[in-house]
């Protein structure tokens, strides 16, 4: 099996934290559909690959009730603290490990479904990663992956990239695309890897986002992309970047400074 290195999407310092407050909001609507994708039943058996901050297992624990069991695997120790640190007590308990995709640390057939939500675009061996998907979870279980549909598709998105291109340079740019692939990079990794029923389709939903003013630079630090731009040229040419954003999208904002913007995934479906 090949050994999966660093991870395309790497969060340090205080940026988990952040990922968990600024990147909610944009991913919650794809969380519950990747989640509905699955057909959970009380007392399911879960895994969220590439888990982050735990927003689908959090999810996931609410649908499969106190008999159910959720796991989370993330190779990034900052964003598995910020998951411990959020999931709530009133679910059964889930349990957060640091593992590469590759290498997950479960026995065959041990998953009722697998979810990943925007995930798979970053793992650095896609095909060695769904074999491990593939290999705990159990035959006639299900999976379900979104993944960012092409970069035009999502405004916001759009605006960020101008942005990211303009203060982090031409690498951080093509860094930042990367997470935008086609579907068929996917579904074709599904069924080498031995999935079944293999079906994809775009998902979009109009998302209300905070006054873009403040927004778009709060969540531009809470991103690699955005990390790259701090990083090279300071917190000022954060600040500019985030600016940009609001500027480009002024068209789309309200008088009180929110907007609300169309994001497209693709969800992608498979049964073992």
């Amino acid at each position: 099996m090949a050994e999966e290195t660093e991870s395309g999407f790497q969060l340090t310092g205080s940026a988990p934290e952040r990922y968990e407050r600024y990147v909610a909001p944009i991913m919650a609507p794809f969380v519950e559909a990747v989640v509905d994708a699955v057909d959970l039943i009380p007392g399911a058996t879960v895994l969220d690959l590439a888990c982050g901050t735990g927003f689908a297992a959090r999810v996931a624990a609410a649908r499969v009730g106190p008999a159910g069991r959720v796991f989370g695997a993330d190779p990034n120790e900052s964003m598995l603290k910020v998951a411990e640190a959020h999931h709530p007590r009133m679910y059964p308990d889930i349990e957060f490990t640091m593992a590469p995709a590759d290498q997950l640390p479960y026995a065959d057939d041990t998953f009722d479904a697998v979810v990943c939500q925007q995930g798979a675009q970053f793992f650095p061996d896609l095909g060695a990663a769904l074999a491990e998907a593939a290999r705990v979870t159990r035959p006639g279980g299900h999976f379900a992956a979104t993944m960012w549909a092409s970069l035009d598709k999502s405004p916001y998105f759009t605006a960020q990239h101008r942005a990211i291109a303009e203060h982090g340079g031409p690498e951080a740019a093509a860094n930042f695309t990367a997470a935008f692939v086609p579907a068929e990079r996917l579904t074709t990794a599904l069924r080498r890897a031995g999935f079944q029923e293999v079906t994809d389709r775009e998902v979009t939903f109009g998302i209300a986002l905070p006054p873009l003013a403040d927004f778009a630079a709060s969540h531009l630090s809470a991103v690699p992309w955005g990390q790259t731009i701090i990083e090279t040229d300071g917190q000022e040419a954060l600040t500019s970047a985030g600016r940009l954003v609001h500027d480009l999208l002024k068209t789309h904002t309200a008088p009180d400074g929110t907007a609300t913007l169309s994001f497209t995934s693709t969800l992608v479906t498979a049964v073992r």
